[in-house]
């Protein structure tokens, strides 16, 4: 069944970025399935070919380290870990360059950890590298470089969900597909028989979140909530997103005749410039500043600035230009913003007004702690 709505919203997008977990790509045994891999670069250029670019974030590099070193199982011990992946990311490339090349296209390879995206200049320069890339006509595949990424690769589940909708971020007109072993999300819990894939999303809150949660500890289960954080992220930012099951024969395709396969999360009206986005996803924090209830109404229903006045304890050391966590009395994340003040500075103007800064430092180059330009509101999860 195809949706004539649905349709438009993916027609609308100029960019695929397309997401492929371990999962769907290796066999019962925990290696690569070449089949696979084909299936996925025979869909990406099907898409190609309908005018739209197309880049991939793939994982599998271990998987694929285990199958071409013979393993009988993935390592624990954690170089061995990153040098199964390495081994692995050769052979993972050169797996989907082989299919790519037979068909008369070509790929290019990133490797990305977070310090890429974390500065603004190299995150500019990742930008421009694969908008290069899609010029030449190439398909840029990214991964996380599991070599030295040592977080992703002591997860049962790694961050290549928030890796794609980083990158998504940095472009114009995106759709993000993260391809799954689950076919989207569901209603209740997937082992009820009873339970059904919701087809669409308009907003993820704290409903939907409580979806992936189990009614017991009222801890995240599974690896959709990470999926839910990166499409918050980028409907957010005002583009769509769709979490569907990438074992379904010819997925991409039909997704892209707007067949009701998995999950579409809806762009909210009003997405982010991409400043913002940078600051409010990519980023990593230095440190955190504490608000009172006033400058918790400022920031997230006035849409203003940070002032001295409004904070109330500092946490970290971080310096003048570095992202800083908001948060409320109850340790709830509210914002992220540029600070305009190192935390030292921070500590002897707090809680003072404005005219008291230049009293107490000497000068007052800014009368906003954070200014709102440089600020972007958390979503509630």
């Amino acid at each position: 069944m195809n949706d004539p709505n649905r349709q438009s919203i993916i027609d609308s997008a100029d960019i695929w970025v397309v997401k492929v977990g371990s999962r769907v790509l290796t066999d019962a045994n925990g290696r690569l399935d070449r089949n696979q891999v084909a299936a996925i670069s025979d869909q990406l250029i099907a898409i190609r070919n309908q005018g739209k670019q197309v880049l991939l974030v793939s994982s599998g590099a271990v998987a694929s380290g285990i199958g071409c070193l013979g393993l009988s199982g993935r390592p624990t011990d954690l170089a061995q870990l990153q040098a199964v992946a390495a081994v692995g990311q050769a052979h993972l490339i050169q797996t989907y360059e082989r299919f790519f090349a037979e068909r008369e296209r070509h790929v290019g390879q990133m490797l990305l950890t977070a310090d890429d995206l974390d500065d603004r200049t190299r995150y500019l320069n990742v930008r421009n590298t694969l908008m290069s890339l899609l010029r030449f006509g190439v398909v840029p595949i990214i991964n996380e470089n599991d070599t030295v990424a040592v977080e992703e690769l002591q997860t049962t589940f790694g961050d290549n969900d928030r890796l794609a909708a980083m990158v998504a971020g940095l472009l114009w007109r995106p759709l993000l597909v993260i391809l799954s072993d689950v076919q989207g999300l569901y209603d209740r819990d997937p082992s009820d028989p009873s339970a059904s894939v919701i087809n669409s999303v308009a907003q993820i809150d704290s409903p939907v979140f409580d979806l992936v949660k189990d009614r017991r500890t009222g801890l995240s289960k599974g690896g959709m909530a990470s999926k839910l954080k990166a499409a918050q992220f980028l409907t957010g930012s005002g583009s769509p997103v769709i979490i569907a099951g990438g074992r379904q024969e010819n997925v991409l395709v039909r997704l892209s005749q707007g067949e009701l396969l998995g999950t579409l999360f809806l762009p909210q009206s009003r997405g982010l410039a991409p400043k913002k986005r940078w600051i409010g996803f990519t980023a990593q924090c230095c440190g955190e500043v504490r608000v009172d209830e006033g400058a918790v109404k400022a920031i997230s229903f006035e849409g203003r600035s940070l002032l001295a006045i409004g904070i109330s304890e500092v946490a970290g050391d971080f310096a003048k230009g570095d992202i800083v966590s908001v948060i409320d009395r109850e340790g709830k994340e509210i914002a992220r913003g540029l600070t305009n003040y190192s935390s030292q500075e921070i500590l002897q103007i707090r809680g003072c007004r404005s005219p008291k800064i230049e009293e107490i430092l000497g000068q007052c180059p800014y009368e906003e702690v954070i200014h709102r330009d440089n600020m972007a509101l958390v979503p509630a999860s």
